[in-house]
C-alpha cells in the first residue's frame, strides 16, 4: 500500500499508465458480498488498516513524527471543510435531528471535491483526482438522509489508501496519517455531527460500539498497548479520560461520548463498558479488529455503498 521508492516521477510514470475511472457500486445484493471479500479492494483496505494499526502501536498522539507536504495539504483541505461549517449555520426547523443546512454544506463539497483533491496530489497524477474525489465525497455522511456512520468513515480510510497507492502519501507518513490527518478528520466529523444533529447511519443503538465511528477505537487501542499504567478498566473513569485524552485517540472518542450522552456509561455505551473488562489493550485491539470485520466489513447494509475503481478494484486478488 505504501510505495517507498522515490523520486516521485518514476513512480508516477508507472501509475500514469493506469486508467483512472470514476468508482461505482458493485455490491448490489447480499450474494455479492463474496465478491467483495475476495476482491483486491478488500485485501488492500484491510491491509491498510492493519499496517497503520502496527505503526501506531504504543505511540502517543503527541510523539515526534515527520509531517510531509502532502499531509500539510490534507490538513488545509480539512480546515476548508471546517470553515464551510462555520459559514453554513444550522437552519431553524421543526425536527431536532437532521438539520437541512447540512445539504447546503454538502453541495459545496460536491462542487469543490475534485479541485480540493487536485491541490493534494502531485501534478503528474492529476488524472486520478476524479477517482479519488469520490471517496472524499462519500466520507462525510449522506446528504439525503443527513446521517453518518462507519461506511462513511471507511470511505475516508479508502481515500487515504488511494493517496498511498498513487504515491502522494508514503511509508514515512504513517504516523502523520493517523495522528494528524485522521485525527483532524474526526474533529471535523464531530463538528458536523453536532452542528447538523446528524443521525447515526445503520446504528445498532446501545448494542453498537459507537453511534458514528469505529476505526479510532482500533487504532486508539493499539496506541495503548503495553502502557505502563493505563488499563482498559480505566477508560470508564472520567478523570482519567480528561487527563490523558490529548495523547490517546481512544480516550478522545470516550470524551466525545461523555459529552454527547447522559446517564450511566454502562447503559448508553454497553459494548464499550463490556470492553473495559478485557484485561489487556492487546486483547482489546485484537477483539476490535475481529468485531470491525464482522460488524462493518461483512455487513451488506454498510458495504453496498462502497465504490470500486482502478485503485480499489472489485477484481479478485490475483493468486
Amino acid at each position: 500500500h505504501f510505495q517507498t521508492s522515490s523520486p516521485e516521477d518514476d513512480k508516477a510514470a508507472a501509475i500514469i499508465s493506469l486508467n483512472f475511472i470514476v468508482p461505482k457500486k458493485e455490491i448490489n445484493m447480499v450474494p455479492d458480498m463474496g465478491k467483495w471479500k475476495r476482491s483486491q479492494a478488500y485485501a488492500d483496505y484491510i491491509g491498510f488498516i492493519l499496517t497503520l494499526n502496527e505503526a501506531v502501536k504504543g505511540k502517543k498522539l503527541t510523539c515526534e513524527y515527520k509531517v510531509s507536504e502532502t499531509v500539510e495539504k490534507l490538513l488545509s483541505l480539512l480546515n476548508t471543510l471546517d470553515r464551510w461549517i462555520d459559514e453554513t449555520p444550522p437552519m431553524d426547523q421543526p425536527s431536532r435531528f437532521g438539520n437541512k443546512a447540512f445539504r447546503t454544506w454538502y453541495a459545496k463539497l460536491e462542487q469543490e471535491a475534485e479541485a480540493l483533491v487536485s491541490t493534494v496530489i502531485p501534478s503528474s497524477v492529476r488524472a486520478a483526482a476524479p477517482e479519488i474525489a469520490v471517496y472524499l465525497k462519500e466520507s462525510v455522511g449522506n446528504s439525503t438522509r443527513i446521517d453518518y456512520g462507519t461506511g462513511h468513515e471507511a470511505a475516508f480510510a479508502a481515500f487515504l489508501c488511494c493517496l498511498c497507492k498513487i504515491g502522494a502519501l508514503r511509508v514515512d507518513d504513517q504516523l502523520a496519517i493517523i495522528f494528524k490527518v485522521f485525527d483532524r478528520y474526526l474533529q471535523v466529523m464531530r463538528k458536523l455531527q453536532k452542528t447538523y444533529r446528524m443521525e447515526p447511519a445503520g446504528s445498532q443503538g446501545v448494542w453498537g460500539l459507537d453511534d458514528f465511528q469505529f476505526l479510532p477505537f482500533i487504532w486508539g487501542s493499539s496506541q495503548l498497548i503495553d502502557h505502563p499504567t493505563l488499563e482498559p478498566r480505566h477508560f470508564v473513569e472520567e478523570k482519567i479520560v480528561n487527563e490523558h485524552h490529548q495523547d490517546y485517540m481512544f480516550l478522545e472518542c470516550i470524551k466525545f461520548i461523555n459529552e454527547m450522552k447522559t446517564g450511566p456509561f454502562a447503559e448508553h455505551s454497553n459494548q464499550l463498558w463490556n470492553i473495559s473488562a478485557v484485561p489487556t489493550w492487546s486483547k482489546v485491539n485484537q477483539g476490535l479488529i475481529r468485531m470491525y470485520k464482522a460488524e462493518c466489513l461483512e455487513k451488506f447494509p454498510v458495504i453496498q455503498h462502497f465504490k470500486f475503481g482502478s485503485l480499489l478494484p472489485i477484481q479478485p486478488v490475483k493468486p
